[in-house]
């Protein structure tokens, strides 16, 4: 019995050895390594190949290395009738609360555009807003998004919240549904996406809503790459209806180096790092819920796959 590790990022190393450290006893096998196919029960995956799980005739359940699930449901080849787990790692909502803080702060104090500034050898000062002046509308109030708005009011900024179905109870006002979502664009002065990617949400970030948005208003993408229309970005930015967007995800990761992304002088990019799984966190919940499979008993953090997380 083991369980198989399949990442394309190059980091299958460090996670095999917190696996080893979690549980010496355990196999955790990585791609090619030799084994009997029928004895992989589990695959711990992180985009993993497509077609890469139909090599597993004896699996028993897929437990995603993040928080995010879409690409494990998106393949065709996931066994329908066996679970899907995700991570819940307790540093990745303290870290995504500090990337947004950081990226709303540069934003308000125009660090990006001084740094654009620097590289053309110009002095051309700005006028700067402050806190109190700003309303950060959060899109998606999960563990992470409920995280960044409970650091955003701590530094004193006012904050709206808008969900897809339930309302959570929070200190500021939450909007629900399609319904109420025009209500809500028009008081985010910077717009955080933490969406799921579901069918529901893909390419929700598209030319209508952003045109809903306060002139001048900001966009943080650190959810996922596809909930994001990226030529109706371009096209708004262009027409100056945003004054900027900060991307951490992409439709296509690596972003191919033709990308106009690269170039435009509004987009401000990071690699994927607004908040990343550290393997010593979080594989002991991997670990225990293996063991619970084998003993069909209920698993933690299981994925709805009707909701899509």
């Amino acid at each position: 019995m083991a369980i198989i590790l399949l990442r394309n990022d190059g980091q299958t190393g460090a996670w095999k050895e917190a696996f080893r450290k979690a549980d010496p006893g355990l196999r955790v096998l990585e791609a090619g390594e030799d084994t009997d196919s029928g004895e992989i029960l589990m695959a711990a995956v992180w985009k993993h190949p497509r077609g890469s799980l139909r090599q597993y005739p004896n699996l028993k359940g897929v437990h995603g290395l993040g928080a995010g699930v879409d690409f494990i449901l998106e393949d065709p080849d996931l066994p329908t009738d066996i679970p899907v787990m995700r991570v819940v790692d307790p540093y990745l909502a303290a870290d995504m609360a500090e990337f947004v803080l950081a990226q709303v702060m540069a934003h308000l104090k125009n660090l990006m555009a001084y740094k654009t500034q620097q590289a053309a050898v110009q002095w051309q000062p700005k006028p700067y807003r402050r806190i109190p002046e700003v309303t950060v509308g959060i899109m998606g109030l999960g563990k992470l998004g409920l995280a960044v708005s409970k650091l955003l009011l701590a530094a004193g900024f006012s904050v709206v919240g808008w969900t897809r179905e339930s309302r959570p109870e929070t200190r500021f006002p939450v909007f629900a549904g399609e319904g109420e979502r025009g209500a809500f664009l028009k008081q985010a002065q910077v717009l955080v996406c933490l969406l799921p990617l579901t069918p529901e949400t893909r390419g929700i970030l598209n030319q209508g809503l952003l045109r809903e948005l306060p002139a001048g208003a900001y966009l943080i993408n650190v959810a996922r790459g596809p909930l994001l229309v990226e030529p109706d970005l371009l096209r708004v930015l262009d027409e100056g209806i945003l004054s900027g967007a900060c991307l951490d995800v992409f439709e296509v990761e690596p972003l191919p180096e033709s990308h106009p992304f690269w170039g435009h002088p509004l987009v401000h990019m990071t690699p994927h790092v607004a908040s990343v799984s550290n393997p010593d966190s979080v594989v002991f919940q991997i670990v225990e819920n293996y063991y619970r499979l084998l003993q069909g008993q209920p698993l933690k953090n299981r994925v709805s796959r009707h909701r899509g997380y």
